[in-house]
């Protein structure tokens, strides 16, 4: 059993006015995320959804102020990016980025080995690739194009998904994977996560500002995110809640 804890969370960020103060988008976030549960994180834009993902992953940009990440005990804020991933923290980005000049498949067997500890064996490694390209109907000819480069939305984030399969972290953290997704993808995408979580018993959490998603992926807890904090939680009949009546409920009393 796996538990990534996060208490009383604040983060800042750098001010676009190189003047101005840090502006703090993180107030206080409690979350308890464990094996084989699906937490989504669900509101409006700008609320802090994504800088909470960039902070668990240790992107250098977000500074924690006060606060802890813990991963079955070990505190995650001490640890390199690199040492996050290695001890079992995934991140699938809103926006991938492109490696120009690195083929998926160096990339991807870089990273295996890395995570792993050691090589996997190359026939075996073959075999296991392609397999699961196939499952997200993923053409092999992208294992020998650089990573992302040249790449639709979709496909991109077919990649990360690829990434989640071969990687097994034990917690896996989406930052709007169903975002610029067209219906056959994010069908074959939400299904690639499902798996992820059922030969894993991994964790996921869903950071998504519509509940289409939800349609495939099923959440066991919903958490309402606004002004840099969660400020409701619940089960499935909160996201249609907000599908049905949006965020105004929590919007109007939040403060800053």
């Amino acid at each position: 059993m796996t538990t990534l804890e996060i208490r009383d969370l604040h983060v800042r960020v750098a001010n676009t006015d190189p003047d101005a103060e840090p502006k703090e988008i993180l107030k206080g976030v409690n979350l308890t995320v464990r094996s084989g549960e699906t937490h989504a994180i669900m509101g409006p834009n700008g609320s802090g959804k994504s800088t909470l993902s960039y902070a668990i992953a240790g992107h250098p940009k977000y500074e924690v102020t006060s606060g802890s990440i813990t991963l079955d005990g070990e505190d995650v804020l001490e640890m390199s990016v690199d040492e996050r991933a290695r001890a079992g923290i995934f991140l699938a980005m809103q926006y991938p980025v492109e490696v120009p000049g690195v083929s998926m498949t160096n990339f991807l067997r870089t990273a295996v080995t890395a995570v792993r500890g050691e090589a996997p064996k190359l026939r075996l490694w073959v075999k296991e690739g392609r397999a699961a390209m196939e499952a997200l109907e993923i053409d092999p000819a992208f294992a020998e194009r650089s990573v992302n480069e040249g790449f639709s939305g979709g496909e991109k984030k077919r990649h990360e998904i690829l990434q989640l399969a071969l990687l097994k972290p034990k917690i896996a953290v989406l930052d709007e994977t169903d975002s610029g997704l067209d219906v056959d993808a994010l069908r074959i995408v939400s299904e690639g996560v499902n798996r992820y979580k059922e030969q894993e018993n991994g964790g996921v959490l869903l950071i998504t500002h519509y509940t289409r998603i939800l349609r495939y992926i099923k959440p066991d807890f919903v958490h309402v995110f606004v002004d840099g904090r969660i400020v409701e939680s619940g089960g499935p009949e909160l996201a249609e809640e907000l599908e049905a009546n949006g965020y105004e409920r929590f919007t109007s009393g939040a403060t800053a």
